[in-house]
């Protein structure tokens, strides 16, 4: 799987993919045993989701104006959930984005005023019943909204208006133990809470040995793992839901597999690790071993990132990365083995 083979050069790369948010006629990688990724489109913004209008609509954007759509600012992180929708942190517009294209329907969520303003949304995750977890690097509390988007709790407020969390970033939420794990990456350890946002342990310290952190970020639950992000690591590191130390992949270096500012984290359904690397601008996928399977970004003429960021699979394989520069989402879909419709399809 380690050979890449570029079939988009018969496609013609040298023009830059029309982003779209629907499917299109796109570039592709092709990979050992049948396997391959392909770019599916993205967007940037509430107008992309919307239907055409129709001529009535028209008539009225001419009398009264276009209507004012939210755009995507700087956006930062990704999620999915149950539902298909693509919700999007967006510290540049202090608020969160959420894309039902399934639906056409377009949701922002912001809370400007009062004690508990919602001023750096970070990162983000959702539960199984889709309510929405978003961290505040710049408050220091942890907002939880509905699936409707109504907020329901603040996790961290202190008295005074300040959050327990130095620089709350990576969020991720175990249902069913009703467990929430939050990166800080100015105290350099995991906190695990109950959902009441009661501190039940925590994990790692400042270090660069096995289960030590320098700038811990992303976090996701994988199986019965956490995976952390140890950004100034230049590594992702495994442990147990308990904390213990299980591994870690990625590396500082030239070398192949090195991983210079790690950000955004993801698995597909065959356990392939994607890891957004947003000095080089590209995403690279391990393997759980630590070996590298390939890479897909500028360099590798399969996507265009700048400044990338999070990332999130959902479970058809397709995989949502945060190009923050650009201010957009990219989606690409990796089709694994037995995952194979007839080519030209969706």
């Amino acid at each position: 799987m380690a050979c890449v083979v570029f079939l988009a050069l018969a496609l013609g790369l040298a023009a830059k993919p029309k982003i779209t948010p629907g499917p299109i006629e796109s570039p592709r990688l092709e990979m050992d045993g049948g396997r391959w990724l392909e770019f599916d489109g993205g967007f940037s913004s509430e107008r992309e989701l919307k239907a055409k209008p129709r001529f009535w609509t028209r008539v009225v954007n001419i009398a009264i104006g276009e209507p004012v759509y939210h755009n995507l600012v700087r956006p930062y992180s990704v999620a999915t959930d149950s539902h298909g929708r693509i919700i999007v942190t967006d510290p540049g517009s202090f608020g969160v984005h959420i894309f039902d294209w399934a639906a056409k329907k377009y949701k922002f969520l912001s809370r400007r005023g009062g004690q508990d303003t919602l001023e750096a949304p970070q990162c983000v995750a959702v539960d199984k019943q889709d309510n929405i977890y978003v961290t505040d690097s710049e408050s220091g509390k942890i907002f939880v909204f509905a699936s409707g988007g109504k907020l329901q709790r603040v996790i961290g407020g202190l008295k005074g208006g300040e959050g327990f969390f130095k620089r709350p970033t990576g969020i991720a939420v175990d249902s069913d133990a009703r467990r929430i794990y939050v990166s800080d990456t100015w105290r350099d350890k995991v906190f695990v809470l109950d959902m009441e946002g009661s501190v039940l342990q925590t994990i790692g310290k400042k270090g660069q040995g096995d289960g030590e952190f320098l700038f811990p970020t992303e976090l996701r639950l994988q199986g019965d793992e956490l995976v952390v992000v140890d950004a100034m690591n230049s590594r992702v590191q495994f442990f147990n839901r308990a904390g213990a130390f299980r591994g870690a992949i990625g590396h500082a270096g030239d070398g192949r597999g090195a991983t210079f500012r790690p950000k955004g984290i993801g698995v597909d359904s065959e356990g392939h690790y994607y890891v957004v690397d947003g000095l080089a601008n590209v995403v690279q996928v391990f393997d759980r071993q630590g070996q590298l399977l390939y890479f897909f970004g500028k360099e590798a003429g399969l996507g265009d990132f700048a400044l990338p960021a999070g990332l999130a699979i959902d479970r058809e394989d397709r995989i949502y990365i945060v190009d923050t520069y650009h201010r957009r989402i990219e989606v690409f879909h990796y089709f694994g083995a037995g995952n194979h419709p007839e080519r030209g399809t969706r």
